[in-house]
């Protein structure tokens, strides 16, 4: 098989310093999601998936780039309980082999036959563009204390969720499925999509370190605007929203104690409920777009299953 015949092939080729990060970081392991949604968006039309194995892995080349050159904006130390490649090399190496990846991303990308290869590529495109608004968003959002709900959705959905909605209506191209289905598959990504995000946050917050792959509370002590730190800004007062605001505020501070405090606001607040309450709308969205796919239900099996699986996940 095609994955099985790239398995066997070295990456690193002189100069090794620019691929061997590449290698580092796709050894990482992951959930290598995107890649299985568009090979199970294909196998909904087809069993023929020859054409679809090498564009399922520059799609995953595409997100390890992108994860690649958030760590070095965020200068993040640890990526799925490893180095991140930044801190292991340093700056410049994680920038250029980060731009290596997306070329070889596009390389095998474009490997799909003549007759799907206009539609992917726009598909593609537009995509990775969105990821990019995306990130310049979250970027935007550090220095922004005030940040809508509205606001942080459309980040996430850009950041994360089109990438998982791109790589099923990417799979569903490439086996012929009708445009109203890729659509619907796409909407079904999107949708899952943002609600996995919510579901990170949450993990980043009360996750397990050990399982989750980063440390836990990263984002409280960085200030960074997830839904939690939003809807707790909305909610809170008095003398709790002063406390709040005083932890966003600090220069210096303790890690720990800072992650201790601000968790205990949300915990008094509940913002915990209201994550899980939207990120479960999200699902049921999804699930409906899933359900309008004009396949056998029992085709569809699979994906409910992987539904099922992300909403319930620990890491």
């Amino acid at each position: 098989m095609v994955h099985q015949k790239f398995q066997e092939q070295s990456i690193v080729v002189p100069p090794e310093d620019l691929y061997e990060p590449i290698e580092y970081i796709l050894s990482m392991g992951g959930k290598r999601l995107r890649p299985i949604l568009m090979v199970m968006g294909a196998n909904l039309f087809t069993n023929k998936l020859d054409e679809v194995w090498l564009p399922a892995l520059g799609i995953e080349i595409f997100h390890n780039f992108t994860l690649l050159h958030d760590d070095v904006m965020d200068n993040a130390p640890i990526r799925r309980n490893k180095p991140t490649v930044h801190k292991k090399w340093n700056d410049n190496v994680a920038i250029l082999s980060g731009d290596a990846m997306s070329i070889k991303a596009y390389q095998y990308i474009v490997s799909c036959d003549d007759h799907h290869l206009r539609q992917v590529l726009e598909v593609f495109n537009q995509t990775a563009m969105e990821v990019c608004q995306g990130q310049q968003y979250d970027m935007e959002f550090e220095t922004r204390m005030e940040v809508s709900q509205e606001e942080y959705l459309e980040m996430i959905r850009l950041k994360t969720a089109v990438l998982l909605g791109g790589s099923l209506k990417i799979g569903a191209l490439l086996g012929d499925a009708s445009p109203g289905d890729a659509q619907l598959l796409y909407d079904f990504g999107v949708n899952i999509g943002v609600a996995f995000q919510l579901q990170d946050d949450l993990l980043d917050v009360y996750g397990d370190e050990t399982t989750f792959g980063k440390r836990i509370g990263g984002d409280i002590v960085s200030n960074k605007k997830t839904y939690l730190l939003i809807k707790a800004l909305e909610l809170a007062q008095g003398e709790m929203q002063a406390k709040l605001v005083l932890h966003l505020n600090r220069k210096e501070f303790d890690p720990d104690e800072k992650i201790a405090v601000v968790k205990d606001i949300y915990d008094k607040l509940k913002v915990k409920e209201y994550s899980q309450k939207l990120m479960e709308a999200y699902m049921d969205k999804g699930i409906g777009c899933l359900e309008q796919v004009s396949v056998d239900a029992c085709k569809k099996k699979e994906l409910f299953g992987l539904v099922e699986r992300l909403l319930n996940r620990s890491c």
